[in-house]
């Protein structure tokens, strides 16, 4: 992805102040709470508005420059836009629906595409009904495969989940990392760490209109001063044994209930607990040696940042318990983890 983002706009009390460039990964999670202004800068992305001032660059195409007087609309900047409310056509079947995008494209697909969309995100069924009888994860799913039939350079979805309860957001998340898969950009709004640390490659945190932080999901989200969550790792299968299944990472292994293949893992700060010296005699599969790089409390916990190889984890402890422990930067420990949450798209 290439992302360049720079603009200033009023709203009223409000003023939007952002700027960020991303040239790696192929999904950039625009990350932060409700009123920080992730969707104005989508929608600003999108051409939906014209901001005071600014420049935004998107794959190489200049699509706003207010000192240039360039302003690309929106029906030429070829972006697929995925709203919160899918926003289908009532009156269309779903087949309907996914050919009004494909309409729209600059270089249609041929049938064979339009094939390929509707299986991978498993339309098939669906393509007679109208979007009245389609559940709420159903119709996350048509709008996805309406703006990708319109042949975008870039994906932006502004908060496709949050509209949904949690086993419609578990049926749509495989299909979105489908879509990371083939490598197309996405800008991926949401204020929801879970669905971030599993899709995402690079972070662009807002508040109040301002950006405070960027970088990669695997460093971001173990940062003590942004918003530590434990840890996320990319892994590889190892080995398969006894129902188990052994994945490798950048400095260690982890043990985890047998699956296919793995992508991603994450593991929850809360759900890590130290030792100094190798636990006997434990149940836990997973006891990693790690050292402390920082410590930061807030209250009566305490956050540690553990070095483990090139990789960089989280555990969340009791301030207490870091003080029992003598923890501090540079001290050996042993990291218990006590569940994994692995990310798949098998």
């Amino acid at each position: 992805m290439s992302v360049a983002v720079e603009i200033r706009h009023r709203f009223g009390d409000f003023a939007l102040d952002v700027a960020f460039k991303v040239e790696r990964g192929a999904v950039t999670a625009l990350f932060g709470p409700s009123g920080a202004g992730k969707t104005s800068v989508v929608n600003a992305v999108a051409g939906l508005f014209k901001p005071d001032a600014g420049r935004i660059v998107v794959e190489g195409r200049t699509v706003l420059d207010t000192e240039a007087k360039v302003f690309v609309p929106a029906r030429a900047r070829r972006m697929g836009y995925v709203f919160q409310d899918s926003r289908l056509f009532p009156h269309m079947s779903v087949e309907d629906n996914l050919r009004f995008g494909w309409r729209r494209a600059a270089a249609k697909a041929d049938e064979h595409e339009i094939e390929r969309v509707v299986e991978m995100l498993g339309l098939t069924p669906l393509l007679e009904r109208r979007p009245r009888a389609l559940s709420g994860g159903e119709k996350s799913r048509v709008a996805l495969g309406r703006a990708l039939l319109a042949a975008p350079d870039i994906l932006l979805l502004d908060e496709p989940l949050a509209s949904l309860d949690a086993p419609r957001r578990a049926e749509i998340l495989p299909y979105l990392e489908k879509l990371r898969d083939t490598g197309l950009p996405m800008l991926f709004v949401s204020h929801t760490v879970d669905e971030v640390a599993r899709l995402a490659d690079e972070i662009v945190m807002l508040e109040a209109g301002r950006v405070t932080a960027q970088g990669s999901v695997f460093d971001l989200l173990t940062r003590l001063d942004v918003a530590a969550v434990g840890a996320v790792l990319e892994t590889r299968v190892e080995e398969q044994r006894d129902g188990l299944t052994v994945l490798a990472f950048d400095g260690g292994k982890l043990v985890v209930p047998r699956v296919a293949e793995a992508r991603r893992v994450r593991l929850r700060a809360e759900d890590i607990m130290l030792a100094r010296e190798e636990p006997r005699a434990i149940s836990a599969n997973n006891i990693l040696p790690a050292t402390v790089v920082a410590i930061a409390a807030h209250g009566a916990q305490a956050d540690v940042q553990l070095a483990i190889g090139a990789s960089r984890l989280v555990a969340r402890i009791t301030k207490a318990s870091a003080e029992r422990l003598v923890l501090a930067p540079g001290v050996p420990v042993f990291a218990i983890v006590k569940s994994v949450i692995v990310d798949s798209s098998s």
